[in-house]
């Protein structure tokens, strides 16, 4: 029996992240609905790790939809600041209201290591933790890394959040800077699907 099909819930209300995500679950004959489309809240997440975090809101739309559902969660880690901002990257970038601007939560980090010297570590790096969760309580997970060092000020307008100030290991761009096919290829998010997707491949 095929792990999941013929309907997978999306636990995002990112509509750029649903399209993504459905293209490369399409050959497994898969249709992923949003959890917008699908009537589901946004969770409040109040994990300590990634992976709390994305099994937190899979299962939690896999026991309100009754379907399988698949949810991320992801952000930077940076090693001199002893991992923050961590689970709480988008949270970095909000105000009092709650609006958030990713260029302040980048200053913040920037911010936070000089404070800490000139010598002071830039290593970083990216994680993304993707969680596979059914009805029946089950739940599959893989996270994904990619490491880097950051940079200041940041560079580039591509990507989203704290890419542009971000640069790879054995690469000379930012996040920013890089094209977004050649990103994607590379990425945290990226290096979480690929198990999946193998996850998933072995199981057909």
């Amino acid at each position: 029996m095929k792990p999941i099909g013929p309907k997978l819930v999306l636990a995002t209300h990112n509509k750029g992240k649903l399209e993504e995500i459905a293209d490369l679950v399409a050959r497994f004959g898969i249709e992923v609905v949003g959890a917008e489309e699908a009537g589901l809240p946004e969770p409040e997440e109040t994990g300590v790790t990634f992976i709390d975090n994305a099994e937190l809101k899979a299962r939690q739309a896999a026991d309100l939809s009754g379907l399988p559902a698949l949810a991320d969660d992801s952000g930077l880690c940076v090693e001199a600041l002893n991992g923050d901002p961590g689970v709480r990257s988008a949270r970095w970038a909000e105000d009092a209201e709650g609006n958030r601007d990713f260029f302040r939560a980048m200053e913040k980090v920037e911010t936070a290591l000089q404070a800490l010297g000139d010598d002071v570590s830039r290593d970083a790096h990216f994680t993304c933790a993707l969680s596979l969760a059914w009805p029946d309580g089950r739940t599959e997970t893989f996270e994904g890394k990619v490491h880097g060092e950051l940079v200041w000020p940041p560079r580039g307008d591509n990507g989203f959040g704290y890419d542009p100030m971000f640069v790879p290991t054995g690469h000379a761009l930012t996040f920013g800077e890089m094209e977004p096919a050649k990103k994607h290829g590379m990425s945290h998010r990226a290096d979480a699907f690929a198990q999946l997707l193998a996850w998933l491949d072995a199981r057909q």
